[in-house]
């Protein structure tokens, strides 16, 4: 009660919202409420790295132009800006682009001792158009080609990391740290209950973070990988799941530096183990209806499932250097190793790469195993239902089912290294309809100078195999 009798305002429950507000009218009383001092205004960069700026409560809220170098884009994992060539090109003045809060992924951080917020911003340019090469960006022109036909695609990433020791020199190989046993652990984990409980604590840190910031973890498994753990996210819209990876890639990274070890979502992080996968379970359905396209009215799987289907196996070689970015994540892609190297499709068949799961028509799906959790969410999402939507609005029909072991012998039916696969997505003129000329240009160029940079370094099979035998 105030002073004069008057009830206190009623709280509006907008500001109990752990994630997003509708407008900035909200922003400052969710703000307020939460007694937040600062805020992160970020946005993945080429490589899903969170790239932007920090500020005090206060500016972001008023009417703050915000803005990065257009370089950054241009920029490798290891921080080189490549030379231009070809379609690689740069901006001659690198002129500033402008990021663009998305109020509906405003969240709390709740690692930080100080009350701090995050969000996620769009990048546009000074005009306030679009940057056609900026990931968010790159996955929105895909989801408008499907809306253009009156569909809605829907994912449910499933991401792999490891936990390993604390690391501070890259010569040596990781390890995996201690758990609560005191005792690193043994490959051959899958599933393992006691495998997880391991780590109890770290894991609750990570649920509890994430309850924080609005993200929904489905479920959470020990995988085959000493200390490899998966989680899988529930089905929803692209663009939302894309932003969800994003943040459970810094949630769970932060998680384990609290408890002095290091999270890593490395393709190949220990030479022998399991690779880590980002798989991603695909539908689509039609706006109007809401029916899944997949499937015929009795049931059967229709035309644009096998269409889907063709597509992938037609495009995703192409594309996989967006869904395996890095000369590490080749590595993952051997023969005799947990994951498809084929371009297979089956029933429930986890050795080929396109796997259609059990399941009631309704919820017919597609999934796809090759992309790897080192990639960037928003474009192994825009490249993997890319190839899904090409495959129907051209009808291409796939092969037919593989009903044995696809990963059998040596042979591996996608490109082999890193400037293979760049040569593929930069030679599929339909890439430029449905990703755009300028992304690929511009990913290609920085996929390339990222080869030279590792070109430099020495490894040791080199030092142990060619020094004193050539």
């Amino acid at each position: 009660m105030s002073a004069k009798g008057e009830k206190a305002p009623r709280r509006a429950a907008y500001v109990d919202n752990k994630r997003g507000v509708e407008n900035w009218k909200q922003v400052g009383e969710w703000l307020r409420w939460r007694g937040i001092e600062d805020i992160e205004c970020i946005t993945p960069d080429l490589a899903g790295v969170p790239r932007g700026k920090m500020m005090p409560t206060s500016k972001f809220t008023s009417n703050t132009s915000l803005s990065l170098p257009s370089a950054l884009y241009r920029q490798t994992i290891s921080g080189e800006y490549p030379a231009e060539t070809g379609n690689f090109r740069y901006d001659p003045q690198d002129g500033d682009l402008k990021l663009m809060p998305d109020l509906s992924t405003l969240a709390a951080v709740p690692w930080e001792t100080d009350p701090t917020a995050q969000v996620i911003c769009d990048i546009v340019d000074p005009d306030g158009n679009e940057v056609a090469y900026a990931p968010r960006n790159v996955l929105k022109r895909v989801l408008s080609a499907y809306e253009q036909k009156g569909w809605r695609a829907a994912v449910a990433p499933e991401i792999e990391f490891y936990l390993v020791a604390v690391n501070d020199d890259p010569d040596y190989p990781l390890q995996p740290p201690l758990g609560r046993s005191g005792r690193p652990m043994a490959r051959g984990q899958s599933y393992s209950i006691a495998g997880v409980n391991e780590f109890d604590e770290l894991i609750d840190d990570i649920y509890h973070f994430s309850e924080a910031q609005g993200l929904e973890i489905d479920t959470l498994i020990h995988e085959e990988g000493p200390a490899q753990l998966e989680i899988n996210l529930r089905h929803g819209d692209p663009l939302l799941l894309a932003d969800q990876v994003f943040m459970f890639k810094r949630t769970i990274r932060e998680a384990a530096l609290k408890h002095g070890i290091y999270a890593t979502f490395m393709a190949k992080p220990m030479q022998a183990q399991a690779g880590s996968a980002m798989h991603i379970h695909q539908s689509v359905t039609d706006v109007k209806s809401g029916r899944n396209i997949f499937c015929n009215a009795d049931g059967t799987p229709s035309m644009n499932f096998f269409s889907f289907i063709g597509g992938m196996q037609h495009f995703v070689p192409k594309a996989l250097v967006m869904m395996a970015p890095y000369v590490n994540s080749y590595r993952r892609l051997t023969p005799q190793m947990a994951c498809p190297v084929n371009n297979a499709w089956g029933y429930d068949n986890r050795t080929a790469a396109f796997r259609v799961p059990n399941s009631d028509p309704s919820a017919r799906r597609v999934e796809n195993r090759l992309p790897s959790s080192d990639a960037n969410p928003y474009l192994a999402l825009a490249a993997s239902l890319a190839c899904g939507w090409l495959g129907m609005v051209r009808g291409i029909v796939p092969d037919s089912p593989t009903e044995t072991t696809a990963n059998a012998g040596t042979t591996v039916d996608l490109p082999r290294g890193l400037l293979e696969a760049v040569s593929l997505l930069e030679g599929e003129p339909a890439f430029s309809e449905v990703l755009g000329d300028e992304f690929v240009g511009i990913y290609g160029g920085v996929k390339r100078g990222e080869f030279e940079t590792f070109m430099e370094v020495i490894s040791p099979w080199e030092r142990e195999y060619l020094l004193l035998n050539v």
